[in-house]
C-alpha cells in the first residue's frame, strides 16, 4: 500500500494511552465495502444541529455519528438524524471522548473501519499563533496538545483521522483562515493530511452560487486516501450573483496571504470553479421566504399576542400559501423532512422600541441610517407635544426618557453594521451566531411586517427544509443556524465527494483482493 500512515500513540486528556489500530487494511476493507455497494458512514465532528449532515445524508451518505459540545445542537442533530436516539442526542467535548471511546458509545465496532468520511468545522480561534512547527510537533509529540490548549481542537480532530482511518475527509471553516494571525492554517492542515496519506485541496466557495440564499464565504478543504484518488475536484456552482464589494473585499484579504512571497509554499489552495451569468439567478430573500406567514409586529403588540418573554415552540402557525418557489418547494417537500401542517418555530424578537424604526428603514439601510429615522421619529414627537401644549426642554430628564423609548442607545461610530434591512431582491448576508443574542442584522425587507427574522426564516435563509427542527427556545435555535453549514452547500460538495467515491479504480479492487487472501 502507498504511503502507508505511521502508527501513533496519541495520549487522551485523562493521561491513557491508546494503541491506534494499524489502518492499512481497515482501509481497503472499507473501499471494498463501498465497491460492494455500502453507503459511505460519515462522522460528523463538531456537528452542531447538522447542516453537513443534512448536505450528506441528502446525497446518500449515512450520518454514522457525531460529536458536538452544545447541548441543544447535539440534542438536535440527535433528533432530525437518529430519532432522538439519547446516545446521538447526548452532548460530547471531543477533548474527553476519544474515538475509541466515542465507537464503543455508539457500537459500532472497531475505530478504524467504523467510519469512511469524517466531516467537520473546528473553530478558528484556537489557532491564535499557532503555526506549522506547532502542528508538525504534534506528529512527534504526544503530549503537544497540553504545550497550547488553543490548538487543542484541531489536534483532536487530526487524531480522530488517525484513529478511523477515513477514505475522505472535510474541513470547513471561515475565510480568515487563511490569513490568521500572517498563517495559512488550511495550508498547515493540508500538509499534515498529505503526510498522513491524503491528497490534498482547498479553495472557497460561497454558498449563494449553490442554491442558497445567503452569501455566506467558506473555506472547504478535501481530502481523499491516495488509494481512493489522485485528484479533488469541487463542486460546480448552480447559480450566480455579482458578489457585493464587502465579499470580494473580504475574500482578497483573505487571499492576500496566498498572493505574497511568504506563501511560496501554499501550493494546496485551487481557485473554485466560477460561476457564470449564463446560470439561473441566486435565490432571493424574497423568494426563500415569501410564502411564509405574515407577522405583523406592530399589531401583535397591540392585541397583546406578542409580549416579553421567553419565545417557545408552542404556537402552532397554519401556512396560508403555496409555494410560490422552486426553492420554498424544496423547503417544504424535502425528504425526509416534509413541511410540517403547522409552523412552531415562525417567532420573533419582541423588540416594541423599535419596530416602528424597522417600518421607516429602507433596504439596504444599516444602523447609521435607523438612527437618523430614530431620531425624525424623536423630533417628531417633542414637536407633538409642543403643539399639545407640552414644552419639553433639550436636555431635561423628561427629554431623556422620552428619548430613550424611541432612539437606540448605540453609539453610531461603534456600531455602524449592528443593524441592516434586507433586501428583498438579493440573497441575505452572512447569517452568523449572533442571531443568539439579537436579529438587527437580519430586518425583514417587508415593511409591513416590520421585524426581525423568525427562527424559520433564518433557517430557511440557511436553507434548513420546513421539516428540520431545532431543540430548545428561539435564542439557541437562532445560535444553532448561525453556527451551521447551509445544507444546500453541504450537499453540493457531498455530491461531488460522493462521485469521487464511486470512481475508484479496479487497481484498488485488486488490491483489496489480494489483501484479503493473504489475510485469510
Amino acid at each position: 500500500m502507498r504511503n502507508a500512515q505511521k502508527n501513533l500513540s496519541p495520549t487522551t486528556n485523562a493521561g491513557r494511552r491508546e494503541p491506534v489500530i494499524a489502518n492499512g487494511c481497515a482501509v481497503l476493507q472499507k473501499i471494498a465495502r463501498l465497491q460492494a455497494g455500502g453507503k459511505p458512514r460519515v462522522l460528523d465532528l463538531f456537528a452542531g444541529c447538522g447542516g453537513i449532515s443534512l448536505g450528506f445524508s441528502s446525497a446518500g451518505f449515512t450520518i454514522a455519528g457525531a460529536v458536538e459540545f452544545d447541548r441543544e445542537a447535539a440534542a438536535s442533530h440527535g433528533l432530525n438524524f437518529h430519532g432522538g436516539d439519547p446516545s446521538h442526542s447526548q452532548p460530547r467535548d471531543i477533548t474527553k471522548t476519544s474515538p475509541n471511546q466515542l465507537a464503543a458509545e455508539l457500537q459500532t465496532g472497531p475505530t478504524a473501519r467504523a467510519f469512511d468520511v469524517l466531516v467537520g468545522g473546528p473553530p478558528c480561534q484556537a489557532f491564535t499563533r499557532i503555526g506549522r512547527p506547532k502542528l508538525r510537533e504534534v506528529e512527534r509529540h504526544a503530549e503537544a496538545f497540553k504545550r497550547d490548549p488553543r490548538v487543542q481542537l484541531y489536534i483532536d480532530y487530526l487524531r480522530y483521522v488517525d484513529a478511523c482511518a477515513p477514505l475522505a475527509v472535510l474541513v470547513e471553516n471561515v475565510p480568515d483562515m487563511l490569513n490568521h494571525g500572517g498563517q495559512n492554517i488550511a495550508e498547515e492542515i493540508a500538509e499534515v493530511l498529505e503526510n498522513k496519506g491524503y491528497i490534498c485541496r482547498y479553495t472557497l466557495l460561497n454558498a449563494a452560487f449553490y442554491g442558497v440564499p445567503q452569501m455566506r464565504e467558506r473555506v472547504i478543504l478535501l481530502a481523499y486516501r491516495r488509494e481512493v484518488a489522485n485528484a479533488v475536484a469541487f463542486p460546480e456552482p448552480s447559480h450566480f450573483i455579482d458578489l457585493p464589494r464587502g465579499y470580494e473585499g473580504s475574500r482578497s484579504v483573505a487571499l492576500k496571504f496566498l498572493n505574497s512571497d511568504a506563501a511560496d509554499d501554499a501550493n494546496h489552495y485551487i481557485h473554485a470553479p466560477k460561476a457564470t451569468h449564463s446560470l439561473q439567478p441566486a435565490i432571493t430573500a424574497a423568494d426563500a421566504l415569501g410564502d411564509l406567514p405574515v407577522i405583523e409586529a406592530q399589531k401583535l403588540i397591540q392585541t397583546g399576542e406578542l409580549r416579553r418573554g421567553a419565545r417557545r415552540f408552542d404556537a402552532p402557525i397554519p401556512h396560508c400559501k403555496e409555494p410560490h418557489t422552486p426553492f420554498a418547494k424544496l423547503m417544504r417537500t424535502w425528504p425526509g423532512f416534509e413541511a410540517p401542517e403547522v409552523l412552531t418555530d415562525h417567532v420573533i424578537r419582541y423588540l416594541p422600541r423599535d419596530y416602528p424604526i424597522f417600518s421607516r428603514m429602507n433596504p439596504g439601510d444599516q444602523y447609521p441610517q435607523a438612527y437618523e429615522h430614530a431620531m425624525k421619529m424623536f423630533e417628531q414627537q417633542i414637536e407633538l407635544l409642543a403643539k399639545k401644549g407640552v414644552k419639553v426642554k433639550a436636555g431635561s430628564k423628561q427629554y431623556e426618557e422620552i428619548k430613550a423609548t424611541i432612539v437606540p442607545p448605540y453609539d453610531v461610530g461603534k456600531f455602524p453594521n449592528k443593524w441592516r434591512k434586507m433586501w428583498r431582491d438579493q440573497p441575505a448576508r452572512t447569517l452568523m451566531a449572533h442571531l443568539g443574542k439579537d436579529s438587527y442584522s437580519h430586518i425583514h425587507y417587508d415593511s409591513r411586517q416590520a421585524r426581525t427574522i423568525s427562527v424559520r426564516e433564518a433557517a430557511r435563509l440557511h436553507s434548513f427544509p420546513d421539516g428540520f427542527v431545532f431543540c430548545g427556545t428561539m435564542n439557541p435555535a437562532f445560535r444553532q443556524i448561525g453556527n451551521a453549514v447551509p445544507p444546500l452547500l453541504a450537499k453540493a460538495v457531498a455530491m461531488q465527494m460522493m462521485k469521487t467515491l464511486k470512481q475508484m479504480g479496479g487497481g484498488v479492487a485488486d488490491e483489496v483482493r489480494r489483501t484479503q487472501s493473504a489475510v485469510t
